[in-house]
Protein backbone atom coordinates (compact mmCIF):
# COMPACT_ATOMS: atom_id res chain seq x y z
CA UNK A 1 0.00 0.00 0.00
CA UNK A 2 1.00 3.65 -0.71
CA UNK A 3 2.66 5.28 2.70
CA UNK A 4 0.75 8.21 1.25
CA UNK A 5 -3.22 6.67 0.64
CA UNK A 6 -3.99 7.29 4.61
CA UNK A 7 -3.40 11.34 3.58
CA UNK A 8 -6.53 11.10 1.49
CA UNK A 9 -9.90 11.08 3.06
CA UNK A 10 -11.32 9.32 0.23
CA UNK A 11 -9.63 5.57 0.70
CA UNK A 12 -10.87 5.52 4.63
CA UNK A 13 -14.03 6.16 3.39
CA UNK A 14 -13.72 3.11 0.45
CA UNK A 15 -10.46 1.04 1.01
CA UNK A 16 -11.50 -1.11 -1.63
CA UNK A 17 -10.97 1.83 -4.05
CA UNK A 18 -8.27 1.36 -7.07
CA UNK A 19 -8.48 5.16 -8.39
CA UNK A 20 -6.18 5.24 -11.57
CA UNK A 21 -7.45 8.62 -13.06
CA UNK A 22 -5.51 11.23 -11.71
CA UNK A 23 -4.65 12.81 -14.98
CA UNK A 24 -8.37 13.73 -15.15
CA UNK A 25 -8.44 14.64 -11.87
CA UNK A 26 -6.52 13.98 -8.54
CA UNK A 27 -7.87 13.24 -5.20
CA UNK A 28 -7.83 15.71 -2.32
CA UNK A 29 -5.58 15.08 0.82
CA UNK A 30 -6.93 15.96 4.32
CA UNK A 31 -4.77 19.35 4.63
CA UNK A 32 -6.22 20.94 1.69
CA UNK A 33 -9.44 19.96 2.60
CA UNK A 34 -9.16 21.20 5.93
CA UNK A 35 -7.30 24.53 4.78
CA UNK A 36 -10.82 25.27 2.80
CA UNK A 37 -13.06 24.37 5.88
CA UNK A 38 -10.69 26.86 7.70
CA UNK A 39 -11.25 29.48 5.39
CA UNK A 40 -15.03 29.24 5.66
CA UNK A 41 -15.14 28.87 9.01
CA UNK A 42 -12.71 31.47 10.51
CA UNK A 43 -11.41 33.84 7.69
CA UNK A 44 -14.29 34.12 5.38
CA UNK A 45 -14.26 37.53 3.23
CA UNK A 46 -14.09 39.11 -0.08
CA UNK A 47 -10.79 39.93 -0.98
CA UNK A 48 -8.72 43.46 -1.48
CA UNK A 49 -11.54 45.69 -0.66
CA UNK A 50 -12.44 45.44 3.01
CA UNK A 51 -11.04 47.74 5.88
CA UNK A 52 -11.60 45.25 8.81
CA UNK A 53 -9.64 42.06 10.08
CA UNK A 54 -11.83 39.48 8.58
CA UNK A 55 -11.30 41.08 4.94
CA UNK A 56 -7.62 41.45 5.53
CA UNK A 57 -7.39 37.76 6.80
CA UNK A 58 -9.26 36.53 3.92
CA UNK A 59 -6.52 38.80 1.26
CA UNK A 60 -4.34 37.28 2.97
CA UNK A 61 -4.37 33.68 2.23
CA UNK A 62 -4.95 34.82 -1.09
CA UNK A 63 -2.05 36.64 -1.82
CA UNK A 64 0.03 33.87 0.41
CA UNK A 65 -1.40 31.31 -1.99
CA UNK A 66 -0.38 33.66 -5.31
CA UNK A 67 2.96 33.28 -3.52
CA UNK A 68 3.33 29.66 -3.07
CA UNK A 69 2.42 29.38 -6.80
CA UNK A 70 5.38 31.54 -7.53
CA UNK A 71 7.71 30.27 -5.53
CA UNK A 72 6.41 26.58 -6.73
CA UNK A 73 7.12 26.89 -10.98
CA UNK A 74 9.92 29.79 -10.07
CA UNK A 75 8.14 32.47 -11.50
CA UNK A 76 10.27 35.70 -11.61
CA UNK A 77 7.24 37.44 -9.15
CA UNK A 78 4.08 36.79 -7.47
CA UNK A 79 2.77 39.14 -10.25
CA UNK A 80 3.35 37.16 -12.69
CA UNK A 81 0.69 34.61 -11.13
CA UNK A 82 -2.71 34.98 -12.60
CA UNK A 83 -5.30 32.73 -11.15
CA UNK A 84 -8.27 31.32 -13.39
CA UNK A 85 -10.32 28.87 -13.45
CA UNK A 86 -8.09 26.09 -14.92
CA UNK A 87 -5.88 25.28 -17.87
CA UNK A 88 -8.27 25.87 -20.40
CA UNK A 89 -9.48 29.36 -19.04
CA UNK A 90 -5.88 30.40 -18.88
CA UNK A 91 -5.34 29.27 -22.68
CA UNK A 92 -8.56 31.10 -23.62
CA UNK A 93 -7.16 34.05 -21.58
CA UNK A 94 -4.35 34.16 -23.50
CA UNK A 95 -6.01 33.43 -26.83
CA UNK A 96 -8.47 36.50 -26.09
CA UNK A 97 -6.69 39.19 -24.41
CA UNK A 98 -3.19 38.72 -26.62
CA UNK A 99 -4.50 36.90 -29.68
CA UNK A 100 -7.02 39.38 -30.86
CA UNK A 101 -4.70 42.43 -30.39
CA UNK A 102 -1.53 40.72 -32.17
CA UNK A 103 -2.31 37.48 -34.54
CA UNK A 104 -3.72 38.78 -37.75
CA UNK A 105 -4.68 37.79 -41.29
CA UNK A 106 -1.48 35.80 -42.37
CA UNK A 107 -0.15 35.06 -39.66
CA UNK A 108 0.70 31.56 -38.58
CA UNK A 109 -0.14 29.96 -35.26
CA UNK A 110 1.82 26.60 -34.05
CA UNK A 111 0.87 23.76 -32.31
CA UNK A 112 1.31 20.13 -32.33
CA UNK A 113 -0.51 17.46 -33.21
CA UNK A 114 -1.03 16.16 -29.87
CA UNK A 115 -2.90 18.90 -27.67
CA UNK A 116 -5.74 18.44 -25.62
CA UNK A 117 -8.57 20.15 -27.21
CA UNK A 118 -8.41 23.41 -24.91
CA UNK A 119 -5.17 23.89 -26.82
CA UNK A 120 -6.50 23.79 -29.87
CA UNK A 121 -9.83 25.14 -30.33
CA UNK A 122 -9.26 28.57 -29.24
CA UNK A 123 -6.46 28.54 -31.35
CA UNK A 124 -9.17 27.45 -34.28
CA UNK A 125 -11.77 29.69 -33.37
CA UNK A 126 -8.74 32.74 -33.20
CA UNK A 127 -7.17 31.29 -36.72
CA UNK A 128 -11.13 32.30 -38.34
CA UNK A 129 -11.78 35.10 -36.77
CA UNK A 130 -8.46 37.25 -37.60
CA UNK A 131 -7.95 34.88 -41.18
CA UNK A 132 -4.62 33.63 -39.46
CA UNK A 133 -3.33 29.87 -40.77
CA UNK A 134 -3.53 27.26 -37.55
CA UNK A 135 -0.32 24.78 -38.13
CA UNK A 136 0.70 21.50 -36.28
CA UNK A 137 4.31 19.74 -35.91
CA UNK A 138 3.26 16.29 -36.50
CA UNK A 139 2.81 13.02 -34.43
CA UNK A 140 4.44 9.73 -35.12
CA UNK A 141 2.85 6.47 -34.52
CA UNK A 142 5.15 5.77 -31.81
CA UNK A 143 3.59 8.73 -29.81
CA UNK A 144 6.88 11.53 -30.30
CA UNK A 145 6.93 14.76 -32.13
CA UNK A 146 7.92 14.07 -36.01
CA UNK A 147 10.50 16.85 -35.64
CA UNK A 148 13.02 15.80 -38.10
CA UNK A 149 11.75 18.51 -40.99
CA UNK A 150 11.71 20.94 -37.80
CA UNK A 151 13.26 23.70 -39.18
CA UNK A 152 10.16 24.14 -42.23
CA UNK A 153 7.35 24.13 -39.11
CA UNK A 154 8.98 27.49 -38.03
CA UNK A 155 8.37 30.67 -40.44
CA UNK A 156 9.08 34.43 -40.44
CA UNK A 157 5.07 34.29 -40.18
CA UNK A 158 5.18 32.03 -36.95
CA UNK A 159 3.67 34.25 -34.52
CA UNK A 160 2.53 31.88 -31.20
CA UNK A 161 3.82 28.44 -30.61
CA UNK A 162 1.33 26.96 -28.08
CA UNK A 163 2.16 23.30 -26.99
CA UNK A 164 1.62 20.87 -24.53
CA UNK A 165 4.32 19.31 -22.05
CA UNK A 166 3.24 16.09 -21.27
CA UNK A 167 0.31 14.59 -23.31
CA UNK A 168 -2.46 13.66 -21.08
CA UNK A 169 -2.98 10.51 -23.67
CA UNK A 170 0.45 9.30 -24.15
CA UNK A 171 2.15 10.33 -21.28
CA UNK A 172 4.94 11.95 -23.84
CA UNK A 173 7.18 14.63 -22.38
CA UNK A 174 7.86 17.22 -25.62
CA UNK A 175 11.43 18.54 -25.84
CA UNK A 176 9.64 21.81 -24.86
CA UNK A 177 12.98 23.88 -24.04
CA UNK A 178 14.18 23.05 -28.12
CA UNK A 179 11.35 24.31 -29.55
CA UNK A 180 10.85 27.07 -27.61
CA UNK A 181 14.42 28.28 -28.63
CA UNK A 182 13.22 27.91 -32.24
CA UNK A 183 10.18 29.42 -31.75
CA UNK A 184 12.10 32.74 -30.02
CA UNK A 185 14.71 32.70 -32.96
CA UNK A 186 11.62 33.67 -35.53
CA UNK A 187 10.46 36.01 -33.02
CA UNK A 188 6.94 34.03 -31.87
CA UNK A 189 5.63 34.14 -28.59
CA UNK A 190 5.37 30.84 -26.90
CA UNK A 191 2.72 29.23 -24.69
CA UNK A 192 2.66 25.91 -22.55
CA UNK A 193 0.33 23.85 -21.83
CA UNK A 194 1.45 22.28 -18.24
CA UNK A 195 -1.79 20.92 -16.67
CA UNK A 196 -0.05 17.19 -16.87
CA UNK A 197 3.87 17.90 -16.01
CA UNK A 198 3.09 20.81 -12.90
CA UNK A 199 1.52 17.88 -10.37
CA UNK A 200 4.02 15.57 -11.45
CA UNK A 201 7.81 17.00 -11.72
CA UNK A 202 9.40 19.92 -11.16
CA UNK A 203 8.76 22.41 -13.24
CA UNK A 204 10.78 25.73 -13.50
CA UNK A 205 9.21 28.74 -15.59
CA UNK A 206 11.98 30.77 -16.08
CA UNK A 207 14.17 27.87 -17.34
CA UNK A 208 11.76 26.91 -19.54
CA UNK A 209 11.79 30.09 -21.12
CA UNK A 210 8.15 30.13 -22.57
CA UNK A 211 6.14 33.44 -22.16
CA UNK A 212 2.76 32.00 -20.55
CA UNK A 213 2.49 28.84 -19.37
CA UNK A 214 -0.79 27.27 -17.71
CA UNK A 215 -1.93 24.38 -15.38
CA UNK A 216 -5.08 23.18 -13.04
CA UNK A 217 -4.98 22.78 -9.37
CA UNK A 218 -7.18 20.02 -9.18
CA UNK A 219 -4.84 17.65 -11.51
CA UNK A 220 -1.91 18.38 -7.97
CA UNK A 221 -3.92 16.90 -5.30
CA UNK A 222 -5.86 20.53 -4.87
CA UNK A 223 -9.17 21.69 -5.34
CA UNK A 224 -11.59 22.51 -8.74
CA UNK A 225 -12.18 25.90 -9.79
CA UNK A 226 -8.71 27.23 -9.96
CA UNK A 227 -6.41 27.36 -11.92
CA UNK A 228 -3.25 29.58 -13.09
CA UNK A 229 -1.82 31.21 -15.38
CA UNK A 230 2.34 32.60 -15.67
CA UNK A 231 2.89 35.55 -17.63
CA UNK A 232 6.07 37.90 -18.97
CA UNK A 233 4.75 40.92 -17.36
CA UNK A 234 5.89 42.99 -20.80
CA UNK A 235 3.62 41.32 -22.36
CA UNK A 236 0.66 40.60 -19.63
CA UNK A 237 0.68 44.48 -19.52
CA UNK A 238 0.42 45.36 -23.39
CA UNK A 239 -2.84 42.78 -22.72
CA UNK A 240 -6.61 44.13 -23.20
CA UNK A 241 -8.77 42.83 -20.20
CA UNK A 242 -10.31 39.42 -20.57
CA UNK A 243 -13.31 40.12 -18.48
CA UNK A 244 -14.81 43.46 -17.16
CA UNK A 245 -15.95 44.39 -13.75
CA UNK A 246 -15.47 44.46 -10.38
CA UNK A 247 -11.01 44.49 -9.32
CA UNK A 248 -9.93 44.45 -12.64
CA UNK A 249 -10.68 48.03 -12.75
CA UNK A 250 -8.19 51.37 -11.56
CA UNK A 251 -11.14 54.20 -12.37
CA UNK A 252 -14.49 53.98 -14.08
CA UNK A 253 -16.77 56.73 -15.82
CA UNK A 254 -20.09 56.08 -17.43
CA UNK A 255 -17.66 57.00 -21.02
CA UNK A 256 -14.93 54.67 -20.02
CA UNK A 257 -12.60 52.70 -18.10
CA UNK A 258 -8.77 52.46 -17.00
CA UNK A 259 -7.57 49.19 -15.74
CA UNK A 260 -5.82 47.62 -12.45
CA UNK A 261 -2.24 46.77 -12.60
CA UNK A 262 -1.16 43.14 -13.48
CA UNK A 263 -2.13 40.38 -11.98
CA UNK A 264 -5.26 42.00 -11.09
CA UNK A 265 -6.27 44.04 -14.45
CA UNK A 266 -7.21 39.82 -14.94
CA UNK A 267 -8.94 38.82 -11.90
CA UNK A 268 -12.37 40.07 -13.10
CA UNK A 269 -15.30 39.65 -10.30
CA UNK A 270 -14.82 37.76 -6.93
CA UNK A 271 -12.21 34.98 -7.45
CA UNK A 272 -12.41 31.25 -6.20
CA UNK A 273 -11.19 32.75 -2.76
CA UNK A 274 -11.29 28.84 -0.78
CA UNK A 275 -9.82 27.06 -3.86
CA UNK A 276 -6.93 29.30 -4.17
CA UNK A 277 -6.07 28.91 -0.65
CA UNK A 278 -6.47 24.80 -1.21
CA UNK A 279 -4.23 24.97 -4.00
CA UNK A 280 -1.25 26.92 -1.98
CA UNK A 281 -2.24 23.66 0.79
CA UNK A 282 -1.84 21.74 -1.80
CA UNK A 283 1.44 23.05 -2.78
CA UNK A 284 2.62 22.60 1.01
CA UNK A 285 1.73 19.33 1.14
CA UNK A 286 3.88 18.30 -2.07
CA UNK A 287 6.64 20.42 -1.20
CA UNK A 288 6.61 18.50 2.16
CA UNK A 289 6.95 15.40 0.10
CA UNK A 290 9.75 16.87 -2.38
CA UNK A 291 9.00 16.59 -6.33
CA UNK A 292 11.93 14.65 -7.03
CA UNK A 293 10.41 12.62 -4.90
CA UNK A 294 7.17 12.15 -6.20
CA UNK A 295 8.24 12.08 -9.48
CA UNK A 296 10.71 9.16 -8.70
CA UNK A 297 7.56 7.35 -6.97
CA UNK A 298 5.43 7.71 -10.12
CA UNK A 299 7.91 6.93 -12.48
CA UNK A 300 8.41 3.49 -10.63
CA UNK A 301 4.38 3.05 -10.71
CA UNK A 302 4.76 3.56 -14.48
CA UNK A 303 7.55 0.95 -15.43
CA UNK A 304 5.61 -1.02 -12.97
CA UNK A 305 2.95 -1.24 -14.50
CA UNK A 306 4.28 -1.05 -18.39
CA UNK A 307 5.68 -4.42 -17.61
CA UNK A 308 2.58 -6.04 -16.09
CA UNK A 309 0.55 -4.94 -18.63
CA UNK A 310 2.66 -5.95 -21.47
CA UNK A 311 2.35 -9.95 -20.49
CA UNK A 312 -1.75 -9.52 -20.93
CA UNK A 313 -2.20 -11.43 -24.39
CA UNK A 314 -3.99 -8.88 -26.99
CA UNK A 315 -3.06 -5.49 -25.26
CA UNK A 316 -2.00 -2.45 -27.55
CA UNK A 317 0.22 -0.02 -25.55
CA UNK A 318 0.55 3.56 -26.71
CA UNK A 319 3.08 6.02 -26.37
CA UNK A 320 6.81 6.19 -26.13
CA UNK A 321 9.02 3.82 -23.39
CA UNK A 322 9.96 7.20 -21.71
CA UNK A 323 6.66 8.87 -20.31
CA UNK A 324 5.08 10.30 -17.44
CA UNK A 325 2.60 8.56 -14.97
CA UNK A 326 0.14 7.90 -18.18
CA UNK A 327 -0.51 4.70 -19.78
CA UNK A 328 -3.12 4.31 -22.99
CA UNK A 329 -3.97 1.20 -24.07
CA UNK A 330 -6.97 -1.01 -25.78
CA UNK A 331 -7.11 -4.96 -25.97
CA UNK A 332 -8.31 -6.80 -28.99
CA UNK A 333 -11.83 -7.91 -28.67
CA UNK A 334 -13.22 -5.58 -25.90
CA UNK A 335 -14.34 -2.29 -26.64
CA UNK A 336 -12.78 0.26 -24.12
CA UNK A 337 -16.42 1.12 -22.64
CA UNK A 338 -17.06 -2.30 -21.75
CA UNK A 339 -13.83 -2.82 -20.23
CA UNK A 340 -14.12 0.05 -18.05
CA UNK A 341 -17.93 -1.10 -16.85
CA UNK A 342 -15.49 -4.56 -16.30
CA UNK A 343 -13.83 -2.76 -14.10
CA UNK A 344 -15.68 -0.82 -12.11
CA UNK A 345 -17.37 -3.68 -10.53
CA UNK A 346 -14.25 -4.42 -9.20
CA UNK A 347 -14.12 -1.27 -7.25
CA UNK A 348 -12.03 0.07 -10.47
CA UNK A 349 -11.78 3.57 -11.70
CA UNK A 350 -10.33 3.89 -15.37
CA UNK A 351 -10.50 6.64 -17.85
CA UNK A 352 -12.20 6.08 -21.27
CA UNK A 353 -12.93 7.38 -24.66
CA UNK A 354 -11.04 10.55 -26.44
CA UNK A 355 -9.75 12.20 -23.48
CA UNK A 356 -10.22 15.92 -25.01
CA UNK A 357 -8.11 14.58 -27.44
CA UNK A 358 -9.92 13.31 -30.38
CA UNK A 359 -6.78 14.76 -33.31
CA UNK A 360 -4.31 11.74 -31.32
CA UNK A 361 -7.15 8.90 -31.67
CA UNK A 362 -7.45 9.96 -35.32
CA UNK A 363 -4.00 9.30 -35.54
CA UNK A 364 -3.61 5.94 -33.62
CA UNK A 365 -6.59 5.28 -35.91
CA UNK A 366 -9.01 3.78 -32.76
CA UNK A 367 -12.22 5.84 -31.52
CA UNK A 368 -11.24 5.69 -28.33
CA UNK A 369 -8.73 4.31 -25.39
CA UNK A 370 -8.61 2.77 -22.03
CA UNK A 371 -6.18 5.02 -20.20
CA UNK A 372 -4.46 4.41 -16.77
CA UNK A 373 -3.18 7.36 -14.54
CA UNK A 374 -1.27 7.32 -11.33
CA UNK A 375 -0.48 9.80 -8.28
CA UNK A 376 1.41 9.31 -5.10
CA UNK A 377 -1.35 7.60 -3.54
CA UNK A 378 -1.23 4.58 -5.80
CA UNK A 379 0.87 1.65 -4.99
CA UNK A 380 1.65 -1.77 -6.86
CA UNK A 381 -0.34 -3.70 -5.09
CA UNK A 382 -3.51 -1.44 -6.84
CA UNK A 383 -1.83 -2.55 -10.13
CA UNK A 384 -1.28 -5.42 -9.54
CA UNK A 385 -5.25 -5.74 -8.86
CA UNK A 386 -6.30 -3.93 -11.97
CA UNK A 387 -3.79 -6.20 -13.93
CA UNK A 388 -5.44 -8.79 -12.65
CA UNK A 389 -9.04 -7.22 -13.08
CA UNK A 390 -7.94 -7.17 -16.72
CA UNK A 391 -7.14 -10.63 -17.61
CA UNK A 392 -10.39 -11.95 -15.62
CA UNK A 393 -12.34 -9.77 -17.67
CA UNK A 394 -10.93 -10.72 -20.87
CA UNK A 395 -11.59 -14.47 -19.83
CA UNK A 396 -15.24 -13.55 -19.67
CA UNK A 397 -15.19 -12.30 -23.37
Amino acid sequence: MSSFKSDFPVFTHDPTLVYLDSASTTQKPKPVIDAMTTFYEKQNANVHRALYNLGEEATNAYEGARKKVAQFVHAPSDKNIIFTRGTTESINLVAYAWGRNFIQAGDEILITEMEHHSNLVPWQLLAKETGATLKYIPMNSDGLLELDHIDSYFTSKTKLLSMVHQSNVLGTLNPVEMLNQKAKSVGAVTMLDAAQSVPHKSVDYQKLGYDFMAFSGHKMLGPTGVGVLVGDMKILDEMSPFLGGGEMINSVTMDSSTWNDVPYKFEAGTPNIAQAVGLGSAIDYMNNIGMNTIESIENELTEYALEKMKKIDGIILYGPIKRGPVISFNIDGIHAHDLATFLNQDNIAIRVGHHCAQPIMDKLNVPSTARVSFHIYNSKQDIDTFCSSLKQTQSYF
